[in-house]
């Protein structure tokens, strides 16, 4: 795909345009550089007009509901009861510590008061739902000789007298949150905070305006000295991605110079430089640009794309100013060098791209709205690299041309065939003695690899929350939170559903407390709680407590009426026409093997009770919604795989016009895609909605050094020459380009490894492994293969 020497012999050296035929040449180059003023000029003004549009229309934000595989039955399940099941999805934990001593403080509980009132009144929340020790809402209930008795846990009289805050302290013990609510110690207490996705006036909610509030509160009662405040949830998560995001734009400078550094050590001249790191910019403004124009937010995702394009299109800027060099340096005039190089590297840079494209474009079956606008962001970027790369900078080049020193050692260097050490050896890859070498290593790496690769989980392998570090204030949050309280924040529910009034039948209560008991025993389950139990519990306190009657009533009048005193306790135990009841699994963490333990049992159990009067849905909880999307996840990472290596498989086909071609491209590239995945079980990484496109970007990407190489290989074999002189005419005239693309690809993803964003540093290091791996396949596996299939 590079600059061809043969096209190059038979391209005639043109000193002067008086002596060039500009109606030479193929339609569409006679369109642009017969018309390079016209075609600049629009260029420019389409430039000016969508950086203005990614100024002004840009937006970082987050969306629950985008983060999750809406159409899966499960999800579907959540989404369609999500009303009726509060605190089961969007939430956050406020905890509030006290430094002085316990919550049984007055400074501490006047703290406590205000920080829930900042966090009522704060936009996005869900406020009747709001629960702490002030809210009303969180109730005490106790069993007299006169019948029960209960009210809120904050005593109506409460005036931060010790008499009222011993009868805190009581109340607190009677509605039994302690571990819940309280925690264990009784030095923090839980503010629990529903969040709507949406506003009053429809607009999604800003978790980074959301986070910075937070973080503000957090500060100002931090400071007093009395309290210390600890945020997890998905808002704060999404938040601190948000914020992350920023710091990683930093990155994209770093790329930028280590990018004009390696292109300068290979060219020397900075004019040609600098044009290819600005068109690869200006194809980073036109996918910003255009996805605002479409109405998509950037994300904590998506926001990677941009790094990507301006890798592939310093890459394929490469190309156009190498063979720009080639021409100059022989004489050619700079605008017949330009329309030379055009002419020879448009078709090939477009297949190129289309490669880059497909592996962007599988990612649109996976069905979790994220992934999907990360593939649509990145087709763009693809197509500005169209204009930018292919079109622009050669035109571009032929006004500024290139230094001539530059251009003449570059021939100089060329004529040299490569005399160094390391192209001797790579030259002599087709021999068969090293052939067979070759061949061998990489089959026992694949063995090995696809070993390995058998440990590949998915789904998060961590606690706390594997987007961050480990040593971030989020996960650090997690684990006091973890650490204090009787029950974590993993909540897995299974969704109930029944006839009107259909919750309170005695047939109901007993297989929601049977489900409760087979996910008791299930490993990885803290404790299950659901109506059924808030009954047993209830109706024994109608009789004098009696251990007896702790039980399921064969009475429905004592089943009416222990559902109704246990609903004054706690309102989410069923929906407003109780046809709707939760039954909830705390687990100890959302780890994979975790979550599909506790789904495997739901399922059963749903499968074998589940009948036309009552129906078992999974799943809700931030834990079941998780395990839905591992199983999303799960199945879309082996159809993306088989999709994305059909369609490259297809495009080498239509490139090549020989299966045994095509073939040698695709063995390294599967090899490097089965390491990747070993490498990931060496990392401790597990495959999700973060990692899953990796893979796949790998592959399209990959394929381009094969495009490089075996084009200018088969073309000189179809011309009769043997395959250790092709091979080493591919070498000496693409070798170099396609290393210094490896290396410039690599460069430009090597920095996210030190992102705070600890999934955007596990995909640099995927992505920098599969782009060099990819690399040593083309150079090193592909000709050893060639000797035996081509």
């Amino acid at each position: 795909m590079a600059a061809s020497r043969p096209d190059l012999d038979a391209m005639p050296v043109v000193r002067s345009l008086d002596a060039f035929d500009p109606r030479s040449g193929m339609r569409l180059e006679r369109l642009i550089f017969n018309h390079r003023r016209v075609v600049t000029g629009a260029i420019v003004a389409a430039t000016l007009a969508l950086a203005f549009c990614a100024a002004t229309k840009s937006v970082m934000n987050a969306d629950f509901e985008r983060m999750i595989p809406t159409h899966q039955p499960s999800i579907r399940n959540y989404l369609e009861h999500k009303g009726e099941l509060r605190g089961l999805g969007n939430a956050l934990h406020v905890v509030v510590e006290s430094t002085r001593g316990d919550v049984y403080d007055a400074r501490y509980l006047e703290s406590l008061r205000k920080i829930g009132e900042e966090l009522f009144l704060m936009p996005g929340v869900d406020r009747p739902w709001v629960k702490s020790l002030w809210a009303p809402g969180v109730r005490w209930n106790e069993v007299t000789e006169e019948g029960f008795r209960g009210g809120p846990v904050m005593p109506d009289s409460y005036d931060g007298s010790p008499a009222s805050i011993e009868a805190l302290r009581q109340n607190v013990q009677r509605a039994g949150i302690v571990g819940t609510l309280v925690a264990r110690d009784l030095r923090s207490s839980d503010v629990f905070v529903p969040l709507l996705d949406r506003g009053p006036d429809g607009k999604r909610l800003d978790y980074r305006a959301m986070s910075r509030a937070l973080e503000g509160l957090r500060a100002r009662y931090d400071a007093t000295g009395d309290v210390r405040i600890h945020i997890v949830g998905f808002g704060k998560l999404m938040g601190d991605l948000l914020d992350g995001v920023l710091k990683v734009a930093g990155y994209f400078a770093i790329a930028a110079a280590i990018a004009i550094a390696i292109l300068f050590a290979y060219t020397r001249c900075w004019r040609s430089t600098l044009l290819v790191v600005g068109c690869s910019a200006i194809a980073v403004v036109w996918q910003v640009g255009i996805v605002s124009a479409l109405g998509h937010e950037i994300d904590p995702y998506s926001v990677l794309v941009p790094f990507l394009v301006f890798a592939i299109g310093v890459s394929h800027g490469t190309q156009k100013m190498n063979g720009i060099l080639q021409d100059v340096a022989r004489g050619t005039h700079r605008l017949v060098a330009a329309r030379y190089t055009f002419r020879r590297l448009f078709l090939p840079g477009l297949t190129a791209l289309l490669a880059d494209a497909v592996g962007f474009a599988v990612l649109m079956a996976i069905d979790i709205p994220v992934i999907q606008q990360l593939a649509i962001s990145a087709s763009v970027g693809v197509a500005a690299l169209i204009v930018s790369n292919l079109i622009l900078l050669p035109v571009l080049l032929s006004y500024t041309g290139v230094g001539a020193a530059a251009a003449k050692r570059a021939l100089r260097e060329e004529g040299g065939g490569g005399t160094g050490w390391a192209w001797r050896v790579l030259g002599r890859v087709t021999e068969p003695r090293w052939a067979v070498v070759v061949i061998g290593v990489s089959a026992a790496m694949a063995v090995w690899g696809w070993k390995t690769k058998q440990g590949l989980q998915i789904g998060d392998l961590e606690p706390g929350a594997p987007e961050l570090r480990t040593t971030s204030r989020y996960n650090r949050d997690n684990a006091y939170i973890t650490a204090h309280y009787g029950l974590s924040n993993d909540v897995f529910a299974v969704i109930l559903k029944t006839e009107k009034e259909g919750c309170l039948k005695r047939q109901t209560l007993i297989e929601a407390d049977r489900l409760g008991w087979a996910l008791q025993q299930t490993p990885g389950v803290q404790a299950t709680s659901s109506l059924a139990d808030a009954v047993r519990i209830i109706t024994a306190g109608s009789f004098e407590g009696n251990p007896k009657w702790l039980t399921l009533a064969r009475n429905q009048d004592v089943l009416n009426y222990a559902a109704q005193q246990a609903t004054t306790r706690n309102p989410d135990l069923f929906n407003a026409d109780c046809s709707v009841m939760p039954v909830l699994a705390f687990l100890g963490d959302h780890k994979a093997d975790t979550l599909d333990r506790v789904t495997r049992v739901a399922e059963d159990f749903a499968a074998k009770h589940g009948d036309g009067e009552r129906k078992f849905l999974l799943a809700a909880g931030n834990a079941g919604i998780d395990a839905a999307t591992n199983g999303v996840v799960r199945d879309a990472s082996r159809t993306m795989m088989l999709w994305v290596y059909a369609a490259v498989a297809l495009l080498c086909l239509v490139t090549f016009r020989s299966w045994r071609a095509t073939l040698v491209t695709l063995i390294p590239l599967a090899i490097t895609s089965v390491l990747c995945e070993a490498l990931m079980v060496l990392l401790g990484i597990g495959v999700k909605v973060a990692t899953l496109p990796v893979i796949a970007l790998g592959v399209g990407i990959g394929v381009d050094y094969a495009l490089y190489l075996l084009s200018v290989q088969l073309a000189l074999q179809r011309a009769g020459r043997p395959l250790e002189e092709a091979h080493r005419a591919s070498l000496r005239f693409t070798g170099k380009v396609v290393a210094l693309v490896g290396a410039t690809l690599a460069a430009g993803v090597v920095t996210w490894a030190f992102s705070p964003i600890k999934f955007q540093a596990d995909m640099g290091i995927l992505l920098t492994f599969m782009f060099v791996w990819n690399m040593v396949g083309a150079l090193v596996l592909m000709p050893a293969l060639s000797r035996f299939l081509l």
